[in-house]
């Protein structure tokens, strides 16, 4: 309801001629997201954990498609062909349908490898390593065709969650996060000077993606220029105050507001107040899906949770810190926000699975009788009743 009330106000003001053509779409949108929604939250886990690879391989051929069918005008503005342009518009997104398909197999593969285990050794988790880097592989091939950065760091984020829950050792952990930690660093050093810009084109990284590291470092540096939309949103969100300006008020004017920099019309319209209250929303969904995942009996559905919860997570860590200037620019929408229907489907119907978890695979009781289910789309958990530990 937020997210369609703060289009409305973009829409009008942006696209008044386009306002009923988008809140129908999107009203539409919502309502198609919820009903997909409710049919996975009744998904049979034993049906869908044989269709996971079916699904994952259907999304590796959607992603193909950007590639062949893709609108230059919008690859002029974005730098990323990661739209499938067909009959005059943009029809969707394959990428946000893909991040579902792309949990369920990296909790396909971690399930499977898991229930094979006696005695779990490091040479193990080297061995979980790959098989999941195997799977992810593609993905990033794809996107890196595709040129769609933004995307591919909520890909890694999923990864980074569900190799943490799986028990991978720390010991690899923390040498991997250092390593990241020091290029990322080196690559906004590099930014700095004109030496590095050059070195960082020569190795195939596009200048779009060092003006937006600019416009993060000095959003107002060239306000007129290519820091215009990081500079824009900072006014815009700043003139809300700490109640804003009021309902329907729209005053400076944001490039995309209506998608990748909605959050600039939440503070310029309800201000500190209102975007603290919508951030605190975020919280209490994400809680809720952590307390969902942590009660499951359903080993296949924790790692489908995990990875959905990170999904969501980065989703608003990364558009709302890009909006008030924390991080940069990455084109990532704001989950059940941002106008869309890829995004918003997909999101949907990874709360869905999250349902589908606490209907289907949370006890009732904490007694627990009869013999414990070793298939390996369901895995063994530990409960603790009267008599002990079963």
């Amino acid at each position: 309801m937020i997210g369609l009330l703060v289009l409305y106000i973009a829409t009008n003001h942006d696209y008044p001629e386009r306002l009923g053509k988008v809140m129908t779409q999107q009203a539409t949108w919502c309502v198609a997201g919820i009903i997909l929604a409710f049919i996975v939250m009744h998904f049979n886990t034993k049906v869908l954990w044989k269709l996971t690879p079916f699904l994952y391989g259907l999304g590796i051929i959607l992603m193909l498609l950007p590639l062949k069918f893709y609108d230059p005008t919008t690859v002029a503005l974005t730098g990323a062909k990661n739209w499938v342009y067909f009959g005059g518009s943009n029809l969707f997104q394959p990428s946000e349908f893909m991040k579902i398909s792309y949990i369920l197999m990296m909790a396909h593969v971690v399930v499977g490898f898991q229930n094979k285990l006696k005695n779990r050794v490091l040479k193990d988790d080297f061995l979980l390593i790959i098989y999941m880097f195997l799977v992810t592989l593609p993905v990033m091939i794809l996107l890196g065709a595709q040129k769609d950065f933004g995307t591919a760091l909520v890909f890694m984020a999923i990864f980074g969650g569900i190799v943490i829950v799986s028990g991978i050792s720390w010991r690899i952990i923390l040498p991997v996060v250092a390593f990241v930690t020091i290029v990322g660093g080196g690559i906004i050093y590099l930014t700095t000077f004109d030496a590095g810009r050059d070195f960082l084109r020569t190795v195939g990284m596009d200048n779009y993606q060092i003006l937006r590291i600019d416009a993060w470092r000095d959003p107002f540096k060239n306000a007129q220029g290519s820091t215009y939309q990081q500079a824009q949103g900072l006014v815009a969100i700043g003139t809300g105050g700490l109640f804003g300006k009021g309902f329907n008020v729209a005053n400076v004017s944001v490039p995309v507001r209506e998608s990748d920099m909605i959050f600039t019309v939440i503070g310029e319209n309800f201000g500190f107040i209102g975007s603290a209250f919508v951030i605190l929303l975020y919280f209490m969904l994400i809680y809720r899906m952590i307390r969902v995942t942590i009660k499951a009996n359903n080993q296949f559905y924790i790692y489908v949770s995990t990875g959905i919860i990170m999904m969501i997570l980065f989703h608003v860590f990364e558009n709302i810190g890009a909006n008030i200037g924390v991080l940069p620019l990455t084109g990532i929408p704001l989950p059940f926000i941002s106008q869309g229907g890829s995004s918003l489907i997909g999101n949907l119907i990874g709360v869905g699975l999250v349902l589908s978890m606490k209907y289907n695979h949370i006890p009732d009781t904490p007694i627990i009788s009869g013999k414990l289910n070793r298939n390996p789309e369901i895995g063994t958990r530990r409960y603790r009743t009267d008599k002990g530990v079963l």
